[in-house]
């Protein structure tokens, strides 16, 4: 099954599959997950265990702490009370893995658990609107704006089964230095058809 017409979607570099894998040798990467997807969307396969982000490690289901304490530090909260219900609210992945590889997709990859893109609005609304097509369905997504890489648009799609869309985080656009004009679409892998068949048969947003 060819998925050209969601890869050409993204005007610089490869959409991102994300695979858990459940049977693996354990590996540890300083590198923080948002990185790691870059390095993926770049041309390059990783596969890790452990990553370098504590919030990071929190959403990916490892035996990390709450981060609370670390987005009060941060200054991004007014309280403590108020960081640890951000960091409460965060998604957390439920499926079990053993690692989890990163590869960039091509037109016909279809291996996958969660595709994330980087796209510009315009592209975005083509992505929710060939999800509409099928059902009339509006997108509810929520976001907070942080975890946006692993927690917006890698627990909560690989949880949920659901199309989710993020505008991005502080820490990931700093570290991961993603454009100023992107956000992030997760795709889980059981939308996928139904996305083709959307963006085959919705009007393109000048016509």
């Amino acid at each position: 099954m060819s998925i050209e017409n969601i890869t050409e979607l993204m005007d610089i570099g490869y959409p991102v599959g994300v695979k858990f894998i459940q049977i693996g040798p354990a590996s540890r990467t300083k590198r923080l997950f948002c990185e790691l997807i870059q390095q993926a969307r770049k041309g390059e396969t990783v596969t890790f265990s452990e990553q370098g982000c504590p919030v990071g490690a929190y959403v990916l289901g490892k035996d990390a702490p709450l981060p609370d304490k670390y987005y009060f530090s941060s200054g991004r909260y007014s309280s403590l009370d108020a960081a640890a219900r951000a960091a409460g609210a965060l998604p957390r992945l439920e499926v079990p893995y053993s690692s989890i590889q990163l590869f960039p997709l091509t037109e016909d990859t279809t291996d996958f658990d969660v595709m994330l893109l980087f796209l510009t609005p315009e592209k975005a609304t083509q992505l929710v609107q060939a999800f509409s097509y099928n059902d009339g369905r509006p997108l509810t997504f929520t976001t907070a704006g942080t975890a946006s890489v692993c927690g917006d648009c890698t627990a909560a799609p690989a949880n949920t089964g659901r199309l989710c869309v993020s505008l991005g985080c502080k820490g990931s656009r700093k570290h991961s230095k993603y454009g100023k004009d992107e956000l992030i679409v997760a795709i889980p892998c059981n939308l996928i058809s139904d996305i083709r068949k959307g963006l085959l048969a919705i009007p393109g947003i000048f016509d």
